[in-house]
């Protein structure tokens, strides 16, 4: 009996793995679908953060934080949750990026719908292998932090990103001028109005970038008219961004910018001007710490309500912000520590009264997808 079972056991196994082997063959000689191909090239990624923020010898209240974005709210507070979907094909594709909270509310705080949730939404065309072509809204190339947490060491942002551009509406040109040295050109609305042009008026954009192995080098311009025409004069800005692995494990990034708006009369131009520096060390294979020093000034009134200026309309501060970045899976926690002084009064205090500086506290918490 059990001589008999086992060989009925073994011709089962046998037809059927003739079966399973055949249905196999006949899956993979049948063509892939159409939407089959369309899925293979589509992506979804994004991220969603959180924090929590408090002030030492300040009131924890709304109204008192340094005037830089997104982590500037008090207590425990929302970031974004933010959604990237991609199609990429040989030589066309899209990108549409999706945020949602307070974080993403504020990258796109030109729209005149508190409910815009559109980052990014733009359609590409690789012209050759050399030029490629980008239609729509994209987030700025000017500058070295960007509005996604999980592009960014600090969790919180320096005063240049803030008050720099953060996204365009338009059409540009990026140039592959060989393996080492790239080049983009823009046109485009004025900074920040991605959904239309309210002012009929436009602006250039360009960049020249060089590349090695280790780190890479990227000089930004933009020019034109960032408002009503007869309102506001062209501004001017030219911004250097860098960043380099002087070892395996320590890493140096440094950004420069200065902007300059010119009077409708007879007067000076206003603008803002700063430095930043990005020393990154990595501790260990979960653990990093880095530091940004920001120098940041304004001068003429060129900025207002973000620090305290004097009679001239000048007025500086300085930020040492000390970050943590401990990783556990896709999940990254950002202990940081940070200081702002200035050199009018720009903050109060406990007992209500008027200071030049402002030390706080930031747990920021990035799960990336």
């Amino acid at each position: 009996m059990k001589t008999k079972t086992t060989t009925f056991l073994k011709k089962a196994t046998f037809f059927t793995l003739i079966l399973l082997s055949s249905k196999a063959i006949s899956q993979e000689e049948k063509p892939k679908s159409t939407l089959d191909k369309l899925l293979s090239k589509i992506s979804l990624s994004g991220s969603i953060d959180g924090y929590y923020r408090y002030n030492f010898a300040a009131p924890n209240d709304d109204s008192v934080a340094p005037k830089t974005s997104f982590a500037n709210e008090n207590g425990f507070a929302l970031g974004m949750a933010n959604t990237v979907l991609e199609y990429e094909d040989k030589k066309v594709g899209f990108v549409a990026d999706l945020v949602f909270g307070p974080r993403g509310e504020d990258a796109v705080f030109n729209s005149n719908d508190s409910a815009q949730i559109i980052n990014q939404l733009f359609v590409y065309w690789n012209v050759t292998e050399s030029i490629k072509l980008t239609f729509g809204n994209f987030n700025t190339f000017i500058g070295y932090e960007v509005i996604s947490p999980t592009g960014n060491f600090n969790y919180s942002t320096s005063y240049m990103f803030s008050y720099g551009p953060f996204s365009h509406t338009g059409l540009k040109a990026d140039i592959a001028i060989s393996k080492k040295w790239s080049a983009t050109l823009a046109v485009m609305n004025p900074s920040d109005y991605t959904e239309n042009n309210p002012f009929d008026t436009y602006i250039a954009g360009a960049q020249i970038g060089y590349t090695l192995d280790n780190g890479s080098a990227f000089l930004n311009f933009r020019y034109g008219n960032e408002g009503e025409p007869g309102e506001v004069g062209p501004t001017f800005q030219v911004d250097l961004t860098t960043g380099w692995d002087l070892t395996q494990d320590f890493y140096l990034g440094v950004n420069t910018t200065y902007v300059s708006t010119e009077p409708q009369e007879n007067g000076d131009a206003s603008g803002f001007y700063g430095v930043a520096l990005y020393p990154q060390y990595k501790a260990s294979e979960k653990f990093a710490i880095g530091i940004r020093g920001e120098y940041f000034s304004v001068y003429n009134g060129g900025l207002t309500d973000i620090i305290g200026l004097n009679t001239q309309g000048d007025g500086d501060v300085i930020t040492a912000t000390l970050t943590g970045n401990y990783t556990i899976g896709e999940l990254t926690l950002k202990p940081e520590l940070r200081i702002d002084t200035t050199s009018e009064n720009s903050f109060i205090d406990n007992d209500r009264g008027v200071t030049k500086s402002l030390s706080s506290f930031v747990l920021g918490a990035v799960y990336k997808f």
